[in-house]
Order: C-alpha cells, then sequence, then structure tokens
C-alpha cells in the first residue's frame, strides 16, 4: 500500500467549495500595507478611459458614464483630472500609500485646480495643497 500526502487548499468560488491544485494562499506575496489613494485610481481610470475614446471603443463621454454606470456629471469630474499639467499627474499616480485614516489628497481637494488654465498656477495650487504631505 502507498501513502501519498499532498497539501491541498480549498477555496470558495461562486458560492461552491472547491479542491485548488498548488501552494495554498500563505504561499503567495504579502500584500503592501496600506491603499492606494483614491485620487490615483481616479487618475488612472480618466487616462484608461480618454485612450478607450481616442481609440473608438465607445463613442464620448456620455456613453462611457453609462458604461461604467456613473453620471455623466461624475465622468465629467473624472475626465477633468486630464486638463491638469503632466507633472501633477504623475505625481498623483505616484501619492504614497494610505496605512490608516484618510486619503490626504482627495478628488474634491484637486477639483479646483483643473479649473484653472495655466499650468504654473496650476503647480502654485498642487504645492500648497500637498506642501503637508512633504518630508521635511
Amino acid at each position: 500500500m502507498t501513502t501519498v500526502t499532498r497539501t491541498i487548499h480549498f477555496e470558495i468560488k461562486a458560492r461552491r467549495k472547491r479542491i485548488v491544485d498548488g501552494p495554498g494562499p500563505a504561499a503567495e506575496e504579502a500584500p503592501l500595507p496600506g491603499r492606494v489613494p483614491r485620487v490615483a485610481k481616479l487618475m488612472a481610470l480618466a487616462i484608461r478611459f480618454d485612450k478607450l475614446i481616442a481609440d473608438g471603443v465607445v463613442a464620448n463621454q456620455s456613453e462611457l458614464a453609462h458604461l461604467a454606470q456613473v453620471t455623466q456629471p461624475r465622468m465629467t469630474q473624472i475626465m477633468n483630472l486630464l486638463h491638469l499639467a503632466p507633472d501633477i499627474q504623475e505625481e498623483i499616480l505616484f501619492l504614497p500609500q494610505v496605512v490608516v485614516g484618510r486619503d490626504a489628497v482627495t478628488e474634491r481637494d484637486v477639483r479646483h485646480i483643473t479649473r484653472l488654465i495655466a499650468w504654473e498656477q496650476q503647480r502654485r495650487f498642487w504645492d500648497n495643497l500637498t506642501q503637508p504631505l512633504s518630508p521635511k
């Protein structure tokens, strides 16, 4: 008689328990502590949405709002993040992860900066907004 010893783990998927072959969830990499700030996720979405419109996958922002199940004004707020200076967009995408508490910078904080036309003005307002975040 031969005895085979294997490590298995169960996974609940679609309300059914299944045996999954391979190492268990403990063997996976531990996620980094914290979470990506919401404004960074919205900035990434705006860039992705702009590409979908440019490629002709989606006709316009109205259709995009319908598909994303958000209102048209909310879609406009998200897409207005693209009006920021490129260096500000980059800083938003690489904001530090939030470990505890609320996001240091929110989309609502940035909204008034998107209304400014001159990038130099945008940079001044952005610096004032993120000054407490800067390491000293």
